[in-house]
C-alpha cells in the first residue's frame, strides 16, 4: 500500500510538472511571437528608409551613369583598360581570399 501512495505522489508531482512544462511553452511562444513582430517591423521600418533614400538619390545616380557613359564612347581604349583593371583586381581578390 505504501508503494502505491508514493506511485500515486509521483502521478501527482509528473502531471504538475507536465503543466508547467506546458506554461514555459506557452510563454516561450508568446515571446517569440513578440520577438518576430518586433524584428519584422523592424526590417520594414529599414527597408523603407532605404526605398525613399534609394529613391532620392536615383535622379543623381542616373545623371552620373549617363555621364559615365559618355566618356566610355568618348574613350573607349580608356575604358577598355579601366574595365580590364577592375577585372584583374576582382581576380586578385578571390585568389587571395583563398
Amino acid at each position: 500500500m505504501a508503494s502505491f501512495a508514493t506511485d500515486h505522489d509521483l502521478d501527482k508531482q509528473f502531471a504538475a510538472l507536465s503543466h508547467q512544462l506546458d506554461d514555459l511553452r506557452k510563454a516561450l511562444a508568446k515571446r517569440g511571437d513578440a520577438y518576430y513582430e518586433d524584428g519584422r517591423e523592424a526590417t520594414s521600418d529599414y527597408y523603407s528608409q532605404l526605398a525613399d533614400r534609394l529613391h532620392e538619390a536615383l535622379p543623381a545616380i542616373r545623371r552620373r551613369g549617363r555621364a559615365l557613359e559618355r566618356t566610355a564612347r568618348d574613350h573607349p581604349a580608356t575604358a577598355a583598360a579601366v574595365g580590364l583593371v577592375l577585372v584583374g583586381l576582382l581576380a586578385g581578390l578571390l585568389i587571395s581570399r583563398r
